[in-house]
């Protein structure tokens, strides 16, 4: 069989790759819409994806009441190893860009087996960020209302779990509709949703450093406020190697999506080059909204765990219902509650991108069934890939939620294991993959092989680490299964699992796992915009 045979029809390749633009010989056209989106839609879609204000509202408290005033030096410790991967997401989307990204990638480097579970890494991340989404802007959905109306029998909807599930699914089934409709709807809406929450993170902070000038709440029960310190920026000064493992892991999640610009890279105008540019954008945006909101709210409130103190265990889970009063006032406050729905939603729709993207390339390769490497005739989107992303993730949301509040919290412990698991092997996949142009000059040897080994080693470290601590039943929500942490056993569950369905999978496409359909290679000549 020649590979024109398997091209899917209607593909435009060009060295095996859509629009040209280099790549192996191996790599397929898929039919998605070339051209949907440019530097700045690319940009757009990845800070939607990580969702800022959202993950500062869940991950703010929860930082600083493990690393305590440290919190900024954790933020700026779990950028590092990202912007190092980074580097090597950039490099290896230079040479292969492909939407299947991790998995592609991984397989070109490793062979099937390890690029299969690497894509089953990412798959299963997503949809457990995905059903987290849909959960979080559920809840504020009701809230708002609740606060818009000032009925607090209207905010309470959120309690009643039939309701809570029907207005996660509705949301769901939303975001679901618009991503099948193309790059385009999704470029077009996030503009929108993106402008909002930096627009309104840009007067919490600002509000939140005059309070702090201010000394408004150095008064009373409000007692918290503290005086800037560059100690703040020194990780060495976390009390413990448990508390900075513990925040570090946190920080890394609220950086986790910005890759979404490499998953989208067939359909970017200059598919080699734009979605690194436009990823490392992504990552300086948000790892400067992060230090500005968590210095200004640190300087407003402290750390402590009393009061409007960020590590108050009954505010901490979500620490912009906390402060929005307080710091902005109740009108300005609403602006708050709407930029996290805003951050939420606008998140669970581009998260789609990468898992059906993700799919539609491991289909393509026949690792998956074929029916999910068909491509939406006119809005050319993995349509099939992106349903399914969508029932999978309300299932997976329903059931958890049933089953009990504190599993579906262990679930998202348990992403962290996920998300370093796939982004360290990408990291070392740039390396591997890059080892005969190592010596050809300095640049080739940072960028392609010292930056990226870096940054997987650092993710490793987590891995192990944070697999280590999931042992222990007082982690997450303190459940157990035989004396063993519930997070532990979802987290290494579900890797299992993954290995299961492969041996499953190789049964059926037996082509793949030999190797025969995505070859192991050297790097190929890169064809420059």
């Amino acid at each position: 069989m020649t590979q024109l045979d398997v091209m899917p029809r209607g593909a435009d390749t060009v060295n095996g790759v859509a629009g040209g633009e280099g790549g192996d010989g191996d790599v397929r056209g898929k039919g998605l819409g070339k051209g949907s989106v440019g530097l700045v839609g690319s940009a757009v879609i990845g800070i939607s994806t990580v969702a800022p204000v959202y993950c500062l509202t869940s991950t703010l408290g929860s930082t600083a009441g493990e690393v305590g005033v440290q919190m900024p030096a954790v933020f700026l410790a779990g950028f590092l190893p990202m912007l190092l991967v980074a580097f090597a997401y950039r490099e290896l989307n230079k040479a292969v860009p492909d939407c299947g990204t991790s998995f592609t990638w991984t397989v070109k480097a490793f062979g099937p087996r390890v690029g299969w579970m690497c894509g089953w890494g990412l798959v299963i991340a997503t949809i457990i960020v995905l059903s987290n989404l849909a959960g979080v802007a559920t809840s504020y959905f009701w809230l708002l209302a609740g606060q818009i109306t000032g009925n607090d029998a209207i905010a309470a909807l959120d309690d009643d779990k039939p309701v809570h599930i029907v207005t996660c699914l509705t949301l769901i089934a939303a975001a679901t509709a618009i991503s099948y409709r193309g790059m385009t709807a999704t470029k077009g809406v996030q503009y929108t949703l993106v402008g909002l929450q930096l627009a309104v993170l840009s007067i919490f902070v600002a509000m939140a450093f005059q309070k702090a000038s201010a000394g408004t709440f150095d008064t009373g029960a409000f007692d918290t406020g503290v005086h800037f310190s560059w100690q703040w920026m020194n990780p060495f000064a976390v009390e413990s190697m448990g508390a900075f493992t513990a925040g570090l892991s946190l920080s890394i999640f609220m950086y986790w999506g910005w890759d979404t610009c490499l998953t989208a890279n067939e359909e970017t105008i200059g598919s080699a080059k734009t979605p690194g540019r436009a990823s490392l954008i992504a990552m300086v945006v948000l790892v400067g909204s992060y230090l500005a909101t968590g210095i200004a709210a640190q300087m407003a409130v402290g750390s402590g765990t009393s009061g409007l103190g960020l590590g108050n265990p009954e505010t901490s889970g979500n620490v912009f219902a906390a402060l929005a009063g307080p710091v902005m006032g109740p009108l300005l406050g609403i602006l708050l509650f709407v930029a996290v729905l805003a951050s939420a939603a606008a998140s669970l729709q581009t998260t789609f991108i990468p898992v059906a993207r993700t799919v539609l390339a491991m289909s393509t390769y026949e690792a998956l069934p074929a029916s999910y490497a068909k491509v939406h005739p006119r809005f050319k989107t993995p349509g099939r890939a992106t349903v399914m992303a969508g029932v999978a993730t309300g299932v997976f949301y329903t059931v958890m939620s049933l089953v009990s509040e504190n599993v579906l919290t262990d679930t998202i412990f348990a992403l962290g294991l996920m998300i370093c698991f796939y982004y360290s092997l990408t990291a070392f996949a740039c390396a591997w993959y890059f080892r005969r142009e190592l010596r050809d000059s300095v640049r080739d040897l940072f960028f392609k092989g010292v930056f990226p080994v870096l940054g997987g080693l650092l993710l490793a470290c987590v891995f192990c680490k944070t697999l280590t601590d999931m042992w222990n039943p007082s982690y997450g929500s303190g459940s157990t299964v035989l004396g063993v942490g519930s997070v532990f056993i979802i987290g290494v569950g579900l890797l299992a699992l993954g290995l299961v369905v492969m041996l499953v999978t190789e049964r059926r496409s037996p082509a793949f796992f030999r190797g025969e359909v995505l070859t192991k290679s050297t790097p190929a000549l890169v064809v420059e915009d």
